[in-house]
């Protein structure tokens, strides 16, 4: 059997050293693949270090890293030689419990950052209590120094924090976990952040997390290979092409709510994009060419409430993510969701949570809303 008939299998571990094999069957896939080992030349492999956050998001890491190692099996050969490391050096717990090694610590990765042989990405990778982890001054102080350095710094799920707790985003465009927008855009003002894939500006990568990882590091292996080689990648990665860092995070309203009325989506979207600042039903009717009376039946049919109380939920929804992930006082909440009182905005929020928004803020250190 020819050796263009074997595709590696890696070991259960997450250096990029090591190789079992196993044959797969197709005479078309050898074929591309042999073709693809004699086009890629490369010097040095480009090397990529995981910074892992205690309770850090396995998805994300997973989706990150992978496409690095399918790329280095396709090939036969190490193109991008990648690391993991942890703050202490020892095994790190996502936040599902299952714990990763590492190959070294936070201060030998400090090390190798200064050397010749630094990485040339280094991404962190958080998770849940992402806010527990933006202080640590260690952490901060390196990642400032990796970027003057010359190393790309990115940032993989709720890491957008870390790095903009460093000073890496200000004025630059990042991306984070959409449940983490509405707290990550009042903490970080400076950051210009996007509920997009992923975002590339200049030297940092910042990605919402899930399966967003596996796009951008596809973007940056479609850098240095072809085309053919990126969907090769993701024919190994069981998926169909590689999104856009600008495609939806979320799914379209229609699926998202199960309405198809394109005049209901029109008012939903006029109603999420504006709720610092609400806009009177009458203004969005006009904006729709409807009467106020046709959206109230539309919204009573289609919704099962009136337009007024669906807009009230969107605006404490939005609270509620501010309260769970920011420190801002609870009155600068109630302006930001366009309430005019700080106990008006406690009194609908009691309604709708059984709670109120001190005793929803105190219960962030039991269900952080991250991935």
């Amino acid at each position: 059997m020819d050796q263009f008939d074997l595709i590696e299998q890696p070991r259960a571990r997450t250096s990029s050293e090591g190789y079992a094999a196993y044959p797969r069957p197709g005479a078309d896939f050898s074929k591309t693949v042999r073709e693809l080992r004699e086009q890629v030349q490369i010097d040095s492999p480009r090397r990529v270090a995981f910074l892992l956050i205690e309770d850090f998001s396995l998805i994300s890491f997973a989706t990150g890293l992978d496409p690095l190692r399918i790329a280095n099996r396709l090939l036969g050969k190490r193109i991008y030689d990648y690391k993991v490391y942890s703050h202490h050096g020892g095994p790190v717990a996502s936040s599902g419990g299952i714990s990763v090694d590492a190959d070294g610590s936070l201060e030998d990765l400090r090390k190798l950052s200064k050397s010749f042989d630094r990485p040339e990405f280094v991404f962190v990778c958080s998770g849940v209590n992402v806010s527990h982890y933006a202080t640590d001054r260690s952490l901060l102080a390196f990642l400032r120094d990796a970027s003057r350095s010359g190393v790309k710094v990115g940032g993989l799920c709720t890491a957008s924090y870390i790095l903009a707790a460093a000073g890496l985003l200000d004025g630059k465009r990042c991306a984070i976990h959409w449940e983490n927008l509405a707290g990550f855009s009042e903490r970080f003002p400076k950051a210009e952040v996007y509920a997009d894939l992923f975002e590339i500006d200049r030297n940092v990568y910042t990605c919402a997390g899930g399966t967003a990882p596996l796009d951008m590091m596809m973007n940056i292996i479609g850098e240095d290979q072809s085309e053919k080689f990126v969907n090769a990648v993701c024919e190994q990665a069981l998926t169909d092409r590689v999104r856009n860092s600008r495609d939806r995070q979320r799914l379209p309203l229609r699926a998202r709510l199960g309405v198809q009325n394109p005049r209901i989506l029109q008012v939903i979207e006029i109603m999420e994009s504006h709720l610092a600042e609400p806009f009177s039903l009458l203004e969005i009717a006009n904006q729709i060419g409807l009467s106020r009376r046709q959206v109230e039946r539309l919204f009573r049919r289609e919704m099962g409430r009136s337009p007024a109380r669906y807009y009230l939920e969107l605006r404490l929804e939005r609270a509620r993510h501010l309260l769970l992930q920011s420190s801002l006082p609870v009155v600068d909440i109630a302006i930001a969701c366009g309430f005019v009182s700080a106990s008006h905005f406690s009194k609908c929020y009691r309604e709708l949570y059984g709670k109120s928004p001190q005793v929803e803020r105190n219960s962030r250190d039991v269900l952080e809303p991250a991935i």
